[in-house]
């Protein structure tokens, strides 16, 4: 038999981070950014809940989830649309906006599914540089040609950890050409305190050339259940709603999203936990000459030029006793580099004292 023919993409493809070691049961995962204290307590008890109905289609509209959300961040609920992750929402928005040979523009570094959903609906990738792995405003400006259509920043950035500055984003948009897409990926911004920082949910509620992007896979434990949200101008929500699948969101992630919102107890007891840990183990990594971004997300961006030991060397060792941590030669190609998740209290204590045993320092942290 002869197969039809199809299109051929020249893309390469997402790999996640890893999450099974051959021949070991136990398995410490800190390789994907997942919630260290897992889902609310409200969510899982919702989910647990015997009574959920799952013979029925779903709300096509999300409207619950969309109230939560509209709700928790004082939005208009019209301009918010649910996605089966941010992933999802991401794919949307691609296609759109973009004709084949548009130009989309992403920082040197970035969460790889902007230019793999870019590059299926035929746009070019330009890329421009970053410095000391942080996003560069004057490189981005520089790349911009009269093709470009779409700038995708992630803020905080995956997978350096870097961060744009409130003022360094407001003048990214004002000195774009008003007829770009700012996109904005507030993924790690429940986690982040600096005085500096503000999410582009903060600054541009009302900006009709922006498109903010949101996920509950993060600080809310909801990995599993896919449930993402963006927020923008009704234009753009209308023209979304005509090309979303007609149930893209299962009914227990809209319930269990809507219910984790609600969870402020939660919610602060997972910030505090990050903020603990991330400079807990920033500082422990420093005794080996490992430096890491400043603790802005659930994860650390690891170098190690300075350190006699090369990442490649711990990732492995750190493999064959069961922690897998993110290689970021994968995908992202940037050397010399793992990425951290930051864990529950045991495995980072865990993770901890299995660096000091590989590389031999016996000093108290």
């Amino acid at each position: 038999m002869n197969t039809p023919k199809f299109k051929q993409f020249n893309i390469e493809a997402y790999k996640p981070g890893k999450s099974k070691v051959k021949k070991l049961k136990k398995i410490i995962k800190l390789s994907a950014n997942e919630s260290a204290l897992g889902m609310s307590p409200k969510a899982k008890k919702l989910i647990l809940n015997k009574n959920l109905t799952l013979d029925k289609y779903p709300d096509g509209k999300s409207e619950i989830l969309k109230k939560a959300i509209s709700k928790t961040y004082k939005l208009n609920k019209d301009k918010i649309i649910c996605g089966a992750g941010s992933d999802e929402v991401i794919q949307m928005i691609c296609q759109l906006f973009l004709n084949p040979k548009d130009e989309v523009l992403l920082p040197e570094y970035s969460f790889l599914m902007y230019r793999i959903y870019s590059k299926i609906v035929g746009a070019k990738i330009v890329f421009a540089k970053e410095i000391n792995f942080k996003v560069s405003i004057k490189e981005i400006l520089k790349k911009v040609t009269r093709k470009t259509k779409i700038v995708f920043i992630a803020n905080p950035n995956n997978p350096t950890g870097t961060y744009l500055t409130k003022k360094e984003v407001l003048d990214l948009r004002k000195k774009l050409n008003k007829n770009i897409l700012l996109v904005i990926d507030d993924a790690y911004a429940e986690y982040m305190k600096n005085s500096d920082y503000a999410s582009g949910l903060d600054l541009f509620k009302n900006k009709d050339n922006v498109f903010i992007l949101r996920t509950f896979s993060k600080m809310f434990g909801l990995a599993s259940l896919r449930v993402g949200w963006g927020y923008g101008s009704k234009k753009i929500i209308n023209a979304l709603n005509v090309i979303k699948p007609p149930f893209n969101v299962n009914g227990i992630a809209q319930l269990a999203a809507a219910e984790s919102l609600k969870d402020k107890k939660f919610i602060n007891k997972s910030i505090k936990h990050n903020l603990f840990y991330a400079n807990k183990i920033k500082k422990f990594l420093e005794n080996y000459n490992i430096y890491t971004n400043s603790v802005s997300a659930n994860f650390l961006l690891l170098n190690f030029e300075k350190c006699q030991y090369s990442a490649n060397y711990l990732y492995k060792k750190l493999k064959n006793k069961g922690i897998i941590l993110r290689s970021t030669q994968d995908g992202y190609h940037i050397k010399n580099k793992l990425r951290l998740t930051i864990g529950s209290k045991k495995e980072n204590i865990k993770f901890m004292s299995t660096v000091k045993e590989v590389l031999n320092k016996w000093k108290k942290f």
